[in-house]
């Protein structure tokens, strides 16, 4: 486990990880992460992926898309 601190980055907030972490991700400066909520409500750490990225766009827009037919599938 690693312990990672929040920090002042201009009026914005920031979080360092550590070279260890880096390497295990396979990260590099300059290198995009996501960021994604688990349902227990911890978020989990991965190296941007362009095609997870591109899928995760085109569900967004069907879950916009078919809103209410959604909304009303997970009322029953």
């Amino acid at each position: 486990m690693y312990e990672l601190k929040v920090r002042a980055v201009g009026s914005s907030s920031g979080v360092l990880l550590p070279k260890e972490m880096m390497i295990e991700l396979g990260l590099k400066q300059g290198d995009s992460v996501f960021a994604t909520k688990a349902p227990d409500g911890s978020f989990r750490i991965t190296p941007f992926d362009e095609g997870f990225a591109e899928q995760m766009k085109v569900a967004e827009e069907v879950a916009s898309e078919y809103r209410d037919v959604l909304r009303a599938l997970a009322k029953r």
